[in-house]
């Protein structure tokens, strides 16, 4: 076994390795860029190297450094994690010459399976479906237009090289391809550094789902189930769960199968994962595709350990050091569901788009593993860390597993309740949204669900009436006790004015003329309906109040607002106001302070490059038309006209940089 591991990554993945390698007895080596000087994973190793400046290609993409940190610590392997150097045939070949073991698969097996084009073609070879498509060199739009035409339309264009969602655009006619054809070449250049684009068929009612695939130095191969997948933004996985919902014994199998024939054909070990695309209009099981495998450890991997009970980092790590496989084929079983949200720093309320700045308050739920279930957080923030501008905007990993599908839903919205997160924006609320849809819980999930279920964006989770009745008592408690304490106040003029226990409580526009009345440690709420006992008490300035109503536990985020509450609970936040009756009917007076009107800007939606702007003063724009081009976290975002006007005054040029709500473009 080895004795020294190198982690050639940051954040959540690299403390997530180091845990295991700590477990099983090997020193850890962190290495880091000047972003991440004092960031967990370089407190958590034992030794930690700097690589460079913050930019990726100055630090955790430059090879030649991480493998002299090696060297120089005395480490024996690296696991790269996931992205970064992880799927670079060149880095897992340099290691080989390093004599330094590289946690994950064999060179060659990189190669084969990093080029999409390349692997489409071997999967067919080992009698792996594929999906339709024009898998050769496109030399250009007139090329690609012609090839996207006779597969038929939809078409999707996808970088050879790409991942993560980046590179790749869907086109449902011939001017989609032409407008998208050379910004998904130009997207696959500056995120990999290589600009090849094929073109598939685009599958109806997509259902994206995974197999998890461990393999040893000795030939033997498993499959560890599915990993539903399906829930994304932008191809940017949101969700995962395992097993599928969609998925039935027999499909698993050949799935399994297959997925295990197309590694034995590239002579594949370590983890790996095989993706399929499955048409959700196809109940027999057969309409599933190859599209693609990645030759590392995927970001939802502790969904399939928590099904199965297997360690995958342990398994990798073990593998590189010769081990044979302890279990065969037979011996995986998937027990229980176990479900994954990725909590990530970008704002619902605003289109999603991505957020950066410090971690002012960051505390997750509390782990917890028991036989009811498991609340499971990976994270490689802290509080008072920076989400950085230059890497991935994921915060925290949260897992719930529980004995059914349901019960680990409800887990995570128990669990989403209880984070607090302050400083940037976050998309808790939207998680927690998915996790309580009905459609969600039906199981009736594709590619499309977010789109489909969200056209016009997302406002927050929809609360019930019997949610809204505990959020004012809640409240009317809360407020209670702020009221107490500011009697408390010694010098008042004219003495401490007692609370009465009689308030008007109002959430989001309904009424509630409320009465509390102590016993014994429980709050008796009367006049929202059925009286509700409530058992807790909240101290003013803390950020979460835990309370049972009838039985039933409640977290609701607590913030102080002018004269109102913000209490944030299921996946959105309410304004509640609460005031004594005496003041509450006087209430219809009081005139709301209306936000200025900001038509008559185009604001940039979020930090970053001005790269195109295609209209000067005097220009007449259409509704639709677009204006400008802004390039954030390496993705080119087109911001287009919500109606016809005259531009009045263009405040940037293409190559200066912009701050959220940067006023680009001023209209008459």
């Amino acid at each position: 076994m080895f004795k020294k591991i190198l982690v050639a990554n940051r954040g959540e993945i690299a403390c997530r390795v180091m845990r295991t390698a700590k477990k099983m007895g090997i020193a850890t080596v962190a290495v880091y860029s000047d972003a991440d000087a004092r960031a967990p994973h370089v407190l958590m190793a034992d030794e930690s190297v700097r690589l460079g400046p913050a930019p990726a290609a100055d630090s955790y993409l430059k090879a030649e450094l991480i493998l002299l940190a090696a060297k120089e610590t005395g480490a024996d392997c690296i696991h790269p994690g996931y992205g970064f150097l992880s799927e670079r045939e060149s880095f897992a070949r340099a290691c080989a010459e390093a004599g330094i073991a590289f946690v994950g698969p064999p060179p060659n097996a990189i190669a084969a399976m990093g080029d999409k084009i390349a692997s489409k073609k071997l999967a067919k070879a080992a009698g792996v479906n594929v999906v339709p498509g024009f898998v050769g060199e496109i030399d250009d739009t007139e090329h690609a237009v012609r090839i996207a035409s006779g597969i038929g339309y939809p078409v999707m264009m996808k970088a050879s090289a790409g991942g993560g969602g980046k590179g790749m655009r869907l086109a449902f006619s011939e001017r989609d391809v032409r407008e998208g054809f050379e910004a998904t070449k130009r997207e696959g250049l500056a995120s990999f550094g290589d600009d090849r684009v094929f073109i598939e068929k685009f599958i109806e009612q997509p259902r994206h789902i995974e197999i998890q695939i461990l393999g040893d130095q000795h030939g033997n191969i498993v499959y560890l189930g599915e990993r539903e997948c399906s829930i994304q933004r932008r191809h940017q996985k949101v969700v995962e769960e395992a097993p599928s919902p969609f998925v039935t014994p027999d499909m698993r199998k050949r799935m399994g199968e297959q997925a295990v024939a197309l590694s034995r054909a590239v002579g594949y070990y370590s983890a790996g994962t095989v993706e399929l695309i499955v048409s959700g209009a196809d109940f027999t099981g057969e309409g599933f595709y190859f599209l693609e495998m990645n030759t590392r450890l995927q970001v939802e991997h502790p969904v399939t350990e928590e099904v199965t009970g297997v360690d995958l980092v342990e398994q990798m790590i073990r593998v590189a050091a010769g081990e044979a496989l302890a279990f065969a084929q037979d011996d995986v079983t998937l027990t229980g569901w176990a479900i994954e949200n990725r909590v990530y720093a970008e704002d619902p309320y605003r289109g999603f788009l991505p957020s950066t700045g410090r971690l002012v308050r960051y505390r997750p739920p509390a782990e917890t593993r028991d036989d009811e279930g498991v609340t499971r957080v990976d994270d490689g923030v802290a509080e008072g860390s920076e989400i950085s501008m230059f890497y991935d905007p994921m915060i925290a990993k949260l897992v719930t597993w529980a004995p059914t599908r349901a019960e680990a839903a409800d887990r995570q919205v128990a669990a989403l309740d209880r984070f607090r997160i302050d400083g940037i924006g976050h998309n808790i609320d939207f998680l927690s949204a998915i996790m309580q849809h009905p459609r969600f819980r039906a199981g009736a999930l594709t590619t499309g669900f977010i789109a489909e279920e969200y056209p016009e964006g997302f406002a927050g989770a929809p609360a019930s009436p019997e949610l809204r009745r505990k959020l004012a008592a809640a409240a009317a408690v809360i407020d209670l006790e702020r009221a107490g304490r500011a009697a408390q106040i010694s010098g008042q003029l004219n003495g401490p004015v007692q609370p009465s226990g009689e308030s008007v409580v109002t959430v989001d526009g309904e009424r509630f003329a409320l009465t509390i009345e102590s016993l014994g440690g429980v709050q008796l709420i009367r006049g929202a309906g059925e009286p509700m006992e409530l058992i807790g008490h909240w101290r003013p300035g803390e950020p979460l109040f835990v309370v049972r109503i009838d039985d039933a536990t409640l977290t609701v985020g607590v913030e102080r607002k002018g004269a109102a509450w913000r209490l944030t609970t299921h996946g959105a936040t309410h304004r509640v106001e609460v005031l004594p009756p005496h003041i509450a009917q006087y209430r219809h007076h009081m005139i709301d302070k209306l936000p200025p009107d900001l038509s008559k800007f185009l604001l940039a939606p979020m930090p970053g490059l001005l790269t195109q702007l295609h209209v000067v003063p005097g220009d007449k724009v259409e509704a639709g038309q677009a204006l400008a081009v802004v390039e954030a976290m390496k993705m080119e975002n087109i911001l287009r006209a919500e109606r016809t006007g005259v531009v009045k005054a263009a405040n940037f040029a293409p190559g200066e940089s912009l701050a959220v709500d940067a006023a680009i473009l001023e209209f008459e």
